[in-house]
């Protein structure tokens, strides 16, 4: 039994390696706050989400495959989560009664465990069909009317019966039926479980004692040997039985074990859908485009992250960059470029992993990778300057490119002065788009952004300010400015007090 509903033709693979440079992504997103959020609290759904989001997806027909899905689980939220609490409970009953074949050797034991663990898990496997049956109707994507229908189709009434009236033979309640044969040196060959008589005599005839059939012997109660000896020929007889038992009870475990891994991605989403409910934010499907076209646009974006740090409603954004390569931010100090920068890359991954994101429409072409190079604060653990650092993570991104990626800018190659720095960046810039890699850029390098005016296939946006020095945290449209706003920065920091204090008065 397949489950497919994480990709369309495969299931979640969670020993799949991340790709490069996700640590760097991690951080500079504060992807943590998102996952945590999602999580709340489950280490296991944690680990999923963060798998999943940043493994993404590059194949506009797998995302749209898990979007239908998703939208579906909003849909029908709290079925999703009885039939996410089925292999969670099967899984707490297996280890509350001690059942399993791992480390068990003797063929009979075998045989005992993973009968055990079947008659445990098919007793879930009937309350999953329960629901289906119940709730098949409410869905209407791809991936859940396939499970649903697989479901309905393995798990039908004659399959289950046919399964409970095995599992009942194999407890073997009237004893071990086995033939054999004398092969060279009167050692016993060819072992053959045999399906135990019927006994059709009715309960008169029961109760009375009746004669062997069949010549016998009894073993002495003190006869360890003759015991053992007895053993061993019975779990010959037991040997293919058990193994048959065994892989079967395996392949239900790794059936519920997958279930639950990609129903944890959208509980994830479920329980970040109902925090921003709560938060009054909005969030949509957004249109994903070829990775080939350049698209971009968007109504009401904002920082998802920055949204459940504060605990409350946050400024989005709009955009409008079709056909843009570079989108170049500039502004004051304080502006919201850097959120606004995150909001692009949190709507990118959380796009191309299938999810909603958080705005009130957008549309973007899916990149062959998403990197960040953010400018870091000293670190006394450097083994070289600031400088060196940005261009030893800028080599790095370079050598794991490939056409149509996406890299983030948050003022990089800041570190030095500002002719050098303009001159690296207007150079790693221009190479990137000659490779056709899609950039965004926060500077306050004016020459830098300046040498870029004349092209047409650049967006600039510039962080709002009021004539007061008020910021409204939104970008507008706009060419950048020479001036930094340094009086700004000044009387932010340095208050200038216009009454003198009690001390200057004497």
């Amino acid at each position: 039994m397949k489950v497919f509903l994480l990709y369309p033709d495969r299931d979640f693979d969670p020993e799949q390696p991340l790709p490069p440079h996700t640590d760097n992504v991690v951080q500079d997103l504060e992807l943590n706050t998102l996952f945590s959020a999602m999580a709340q609290g489950d280490a296991f759904v944690f680990d999923v989400v963060k798998r999943v989001i940043l493994s993404g997806l590059e194949d506009l027909r797998a995302i749209r495959y898990r979007q239908d899905i998703l939208r579906d689980c909003l849909k029908n939220t709290q079925v999703i989560r009885e039939i996410y609490q089925i292999p969670i409970r099967a899984q707490e009953s297996k280890r509350k009664q001690w059942l399993g074949i791992f480390g068990v050797h003797y063929p009979s034991n075998i045989l005992t465990s993973g009968r055990n663990m079947l008659e445990v898990y098919f007793g879930f496997l009937k309350e999953l069909r329960g629901i289906v049956d119940t709730h098949v109707h409410k869905f209407e994507s791809e991936g859940f009317r396939r499970f649903f229908a697989m479901i309905q189709k393995e798990l039908d009434e004659e399959y289950l019966a046919t399964v409970a009236h095995h599992l009942k033979v194999l407890a073997f309640r009237g004893g071990v039926l086995v033939s054999a044969k004398l092969g060279k040196g009167n050692e016993g060959t060819n072992y053959v479980l045999r399906k135990p008589n019927a006994d059709d005599r009715n309960w008169v005839a029961r109760l009375l004692p009746r004669r062997s059939p069949a010549y016998s012997f009894k073993l002495h109660p003190r006869d360890d040997h003759g015991a053992r000896a007895l053993g061993e020929l019975k779990d010959r007889g037991l040997n293919r039985a058990a193994n048959v038992v065994a892989q079967a009870a395996e392949h239900v475990e790794s059936f519920l074990h997958v279930l639950r891994w990609e129903l944890a991605f959208y509980i994830g989403c479920l329980n970040l859908a109902k925090t921003l409910d709560d938060l009054g934010e909005p969030i949509t499907f957004p249109e994903p485009a070829p990775a080939d076209e350049r698209v971009l646009s968007g109504r009401g974006l904002y920082d998802v992250t920055l949204a459940l740090t504060m605990g409350q409603k946050v400024v989005g954004n709009d955009i409008a960059g079709d056909g843009k390569d570079l989108v170049m931010i500039t502004g004051a100090n304080q502006g919201g470029k850097s959120t606004f920068l995150r909001s692009i890359g949190l709507a990118q991954l959380m796009m191309q992993c299938g999810m909603f994101v958080p705005a009130q429409s957008f549309s973007a072409n899916l990149c062959r990778g998403l990197f960040t190079h953010f400018k870091r604060e000293e670190d006394a653990s450097m083994q070289s300057g600031k400088f060196d650092e940005e261009l030893g993570r800028m080599s790095a991104i370079v050598d794991a490119l490939t056409p149509n990626a996406m890299v983030l800018f948050n003022e990089s190659f800041a570190a030095t002065n500002e002719q050098e720095g303009a001159e690296i960046a207007r150079q790693v810039v221009r190479a990137l788009l000659e490779r056709r890699i899609k950039v965004f850029f926060v500077t306050h390098l004016y020459e830098f952004a300046r040498r870029f005016l004349e092209q047409d296939n650049v967006l600039f946006l510039r962080a709002e300010r009021k004539p007061d020095g008020t910021r409204t945290f939104k970008l507008i449209e706009g060419e950048p400015l020479p001036t930094s706003y340094g009086p700004d920065l000044y009387h932010r920091i340095f208050e200038m007090r216009t009454v003198p204090d009690e001390a200057e008065k004497r």
